[in-house]
């Protein structure tokens, strides 16, 4: 049999979780045809067959998170090594299985008074869940235990109050804010911009992007990345700006490219299909990368202010909260006001007070012109 690995979907990803397998065993396929389609840290990827031929065994099922550089598919045919169809694959405590033993990655080390055949990885795995490893059945060649086991034994087990694996996209958020918890040092600024004079028909969206272009042409210093080991920050005079935007399946943050020099309905139509790709799930990776500061307008939502998270390598980030009515006495009289709330944070390690708070001057008063 010859073993098609599952290839690096982008930058160095880990892993990547099947989503729909598009052959099964017995079926013959071309080259470039698509075997299943894999859910990496943000989106949703078609893995292609790299060789014509009969589909011997597929590795995992549905649900299951395979690694990078383990086998996805078996083909028919003599072992071979070429490109990413391995052949057979060997190394210390390989189970005994006759031509479909293998094992992926790194060799299984015995353990003591162990009677199953499981990776170091999922042995820790099952540790770290609170899983009996030994009381497992491997689904793995030869009894293997898989990762996958341990995690379908952990989320079928009532003791464990119906906990589940985060994967995809949740897992990808959950290793980016502990990664922003550990490394920026975050000021949030609030303040509310009086929206009450804009036109009819204006897309308070659009407003938004547009605010941001110009509150970053006013104050450079937040459309920025920042190193903190080497000290050092790049500003930008392009801005590319991260767009927060929630689903069933987790946070996304695809980036809008250059909204200085797009027109509103351009910038319409790149939110529009921002929004069907995430829905999709099918956010190209070339559109997730190279954010240079991001807006979360969870106000779409509900809530005024908050902190939001930065993730580095930017510096800043703008919250935009629900718009309320309230009235204003001005000379005597109340009038009825339209209030839209704003938060910045900042990177203190990268920015000053004074530029923030700058950032937030040109934002509101981009904002509380009539119209765009």
């Amino acid at each position: 049999m010859k073993y098609f690995k599952l290839p690096d979907l982008g930058e160095g990803l880990p892993e990547a979780e099947i989503v729909e397998w598009h052959v099964k065993a017995g079926d013959e396929v071309e080259v470039d045809q698509v075997l299943a389609s894999m859910e990496t840290a943000k989106a949703i990827v078609d893995v292609p067959s790299p060789i014509k031929g009969t589909i011997a065994k597929l590795f995992g099922e549905v649900g299951d998170v395979i690694h990078t550089g383990s086998p996805l598919v078996g083909f028919e045919g003599e072992e071979e090594d070429a490109g990413t169809v391995v052949g057979k694959v060997s190394g210390h405590g390989a189970v005994a299985g006759g031509e479909d033993s293998f094992v992926a990655g790194n060799a299984m080390a015995p353990v003591a008074g162990s009677r199953i055949q499981a990776l170091p990885a999922t042995r820790l795995l099952a540790k770290q869940l609170g899983v009996d490893i030994e009381e497992l059945k491997g689904s793995g060649n030869g009894g293997v235990v898989t990762e996958a086991d341990v995690q379908k034994a952990f989320e079928a087990d009532d003791s464990l109050s119906n906990n589940e694996i985060i994967k995809g996209a949740r897992r990808a958020m959950t290793d980016a804010m502990r990664h922003a918890f550990e490394t920026v040092v975050p000021v949030t600024l609030m303040d509310d911009a009086d929206v009450s004079n804009w036109e009819p028909g204006q897309d308070p969206t659009v407003r938004l992007i547009r605010a941001m272009s110009d509150a970053c042409a006013a104050e450079p210093a937040l459309n920025a990345h920042f190193n903190a080991a080497t000290y050092s920050r790049r500003l930008f005079d392009k801005v590319d700006l991260g767009i927060a935007v929630d689903s069933p399946h987790g946070l996304y943050v695809p980036v809008l490219r250059d909204i200085a020099n797009r027109d509103t309905q351009s910038l319409r139509q790149g939110l529009d299909k921002m929004i069907k790709d995430v829905k999709d799930r099918r956010v190209p990776q070339d559109e997730l990368k190279g954010a240079t500061i991001t807006l979360s307008n969870f106000g779409a939502i509900a809530g005024r202010y908050a902190n939001p998270i930065i993730t580095p390598p930017q510096v800043a980030i703008v919250g935009a909260g629900r718009s309320y009515e309230t009235a204003v006495l001005k000379d005597g009289q109340w009038q009825a006001k339209k209030m839209l709330p704003l938060s910045v944070t900042m990177d203190h390690q990268a920015c000053t007070g004074g530029e923030a708070a700058r950032f937030l001057k040109a934002l509101k008063a981009s904002l509380e012109k009539p119209a765009l």
